[in-house]
């Protein structure tokens, strides 16, 4: 009896793959348990179309994330921070502040998705990596001011 794996199954195969299998096998385990479907017809045309539309969507969303790098790769980032006479910052700048800033000018970007090695504790200006779906990655121009305490707008 040949079935379409709906899930992956260790002995058998992965998702979305057809397989030939024992009558009993696929009756009294895979059936009952959800990871598969018989292969019929319908059943096959239904896979083709759920494999087609899934191309779909993810094309649909690297095309989306090309534009969000593209127009993160033209931004750049100000933030004014407390600092010393030195240059050194009062506190640290996070993948989480970069993340707020981000947001703030209308980009969806999550705090685990700059990818920051550590935090910033010098003021100047640094290429900062944003992984965007699909392996995309656009680097952001963040420029870090240091201010007097008085000075700091939050």
């Amino acid at each position: 009896m040949k079935v379409i794996l709906l899930r992956d199954v260790p002995s058998l195969g992965r998702a979305g793959t057809i397989h030939e299998v024992k009558e009993g096998y696929a009756r009294n385990y895979l059936f009952p348990r959800g990871l598969a479907v018989e292969a019929t017809e319908g059943e096959i045309k239904r896979w083709e179309e759920r494999q087609r539309v899934a191309r779909e969507k993810e094309a649909r969303k690297q095309r989306e994330a090309e534009q969000i790098a593209a127009a993160l790769g033209q931004t750049a980032v100000e933030l004014r921070v407390q600092s010393g006479e030195t240059g050194r910052l009062f506190g640290s700048i996070t993948s989480q502040h970069i993340a707020e800033a981000l947001r703030a000018r209308g980009f969806p970007i999550d705090k685990k998705q700059v990818e920051l090695e550590e935090p910033i504790k010098v003021v100047g200006t640094y290429l900062v990596p944003v992984r965007l779906s699909s392996g995309i990655v656009a680097h952001v121009s963040v420029h870090i001011v240091g201010v007097g305490p008085k000075e700091v707008k939050r």
